[in-house]
């Protein structure tokens, strides 16, 4: 394979140093690169102690990243869809999940954990989000906190609902939320490797993510164990005694299943919450739009949200087989990158993208990935999480408002926001 790249000059989607970059930059590349007559084969980067590949083809239109979700028996998600080297196998033991396999097994798995997110378990679970999220804005009004939007608010939300439904002891959050935010920090050198890559800062990086992986692990199975001897009324005991076709999730698969659920429930809808403050701020326009009418706009705020911040910008696939799209020949064996992110900009479905509209209508956005079976399985938890946090926000503290810009994740991963001041 001859690997090229026909982007601007200086563009490489690979380098760590292109995410540092600002957002309105970062855009324009993906702009110039949707404009471009076929997809754009990037380079793998050397990294030490993981194997490297051949490159990646970067899927940035609409209807590109749309079909490929739509072809699973295509584009595979084995051996991984989180990494863009092949994940190795001492990873895999604490990472590989149900996002990882094609169907048949996939089926299985999803259909077993799906019973955590029904229609009937959310509407459950409504009385117990607007709680929560009244308890985290009456300490907001008391005063209480850091003047960081992210842990005083935005953070403690989804782990709060995430770790109650699984039955996580109070005394273990904190670490399930430090431990999360090294797995999808391993770029950012607060968390991980940083875009310095040598031998030890990788070294580092990979024990500090070996060592999140098996603390969340070790937690969920001897909860897993417990709850096998005796059940109780959570998601936990629904997953051990859960089965289809007789089969059960083993311990192995538990353990990687509450790390997905912890990293994509948690991680994701706290930047979702996050980028909806700094927007809101930053567009008085709408956040006027929505203060008005907070019970008819508050939908549209959601999926506009998502679809502007699109917290999860790409995932992998792997070609099962010889195939076209869009005209341009792939090869089995090759790797492409969804990027959700450019998808959500793509000029040919979102008039005016770069614009944030809380009224869009239509918004066929792909933030909770696209049509297919690896369409997000929590994405109906996270919409309510976000609106009911937002909604107690915004009727209770209309004068909400982040104060400086925020610092954000290091990551082509994960549209992330460390911190966020803010204001009441």
């Amino acid at each position: 394979m001859t690997v090229q790249t026909t982007g601007p000059a200086g563009l490489d989607l690979s380098d760590p140093m292109f995410w540092t970059r600002p957002l309105a930059e970062r855009d324009a590349a993906f702009a110039h690169l949707r404009s471009l007559p076929s997809p754009v084969l990037f380079p793998e980067i050397d990294v030490p102690f993981i194997k490297g590949g051949d490159g990646y083809w970067a899927l940035v239109r609409h209807a590109d990243v749309v079909e490929a979700s739509r072809r699973p028996e295509v584009f595979s998600s084995e051996p991984t869809t989180n990494s863009i080297a092949d994940m190795p196998g001492y990873l895999a033991r604490f990472f590989g999940s149900m996002i990882n396999m094609d169907d048949p097994r996939h089926a299985k798995i999803r259909r077993i954990v799906s019973r955590a997110f029904t229609p009937r378990v959310l509407a459950r679970l409504d009385h117990q989000i607007e709680e929560t999220a009244r308890g985290i804005v009456d300490g907001v009004l008391r005063g209480e906190g850091t003047g960081d939007f992210v842990s005083d608010v935005a953070a403690r939300l989804p782990l709060t609902i995430i770790c109650d439904m699984m039955g996580i002891p109070e005394a273990d959050r904190e670490m399930v939320l430090e431990r999360s935010n090294t797995i999808l920090g391993i770029g950012d050198p607060e968390y991980g490797v940083g875009s310095q890559i040598s031998r030890v800062s990788v070294g580092m990086a990979l024990t500090r993510l070996l060592d999140a992986g098996m603390e969340l692990q070790l937690l969920i199975r001897r909860l897993g164990r417990l709850r096998r001897r005796r059940p109780g009324d959570d998601l936990v005991t629904a997953l051990v005694h859960g089965n289809v076709d007789g089969e059960h999730l083993t311990d192995q698969e538990l353990g990687s299943f509450f790390i997905l659920l912890v990293v994509a429930g948690n991680e994701t809808t706290r930047n979702a919450i996050s980028h909806a403050l700094k927007l809101l701020t930053v567009h008085e326009d709408q956040r006027a739009l929505l203060l008005a009418d907070p019970a008819a706009r508050m939908p549209g705020a959601i999926e506009e949200v998502v679809r502007y911040a699109t917290p999860v910008i790409q995932f992998r696939r792997t070609l099962a087989r010889d195939t076209v799209l869009n005209g341009h020949p792939l090869r089995e064996g090759e790797k492409v990158l969804l990027f959700y992110n450019s998808a959500n900009r793509d000029e040919a479905v979102f008039p005016d993208p770069d614009r944030f509209d809380i009224t869009r209508s239509p918004n066929p956005h792909v933030g909770f990935g696209g049509p297919g079976p690896h369409f997000c399985l929590g994405a109906n938890l996270a919409r309510r999480e976000i609106g009911v946090m937002l909604r107690e926000l915004y009727t209770r503290v209309p004068s909400l408002r982040s104060t400086a810009p925020p610092d954000r994740l290091l990551s082509g991963f994960i549209n992330g926001i460390k911190h966020l001041p803010y204001e009441v």
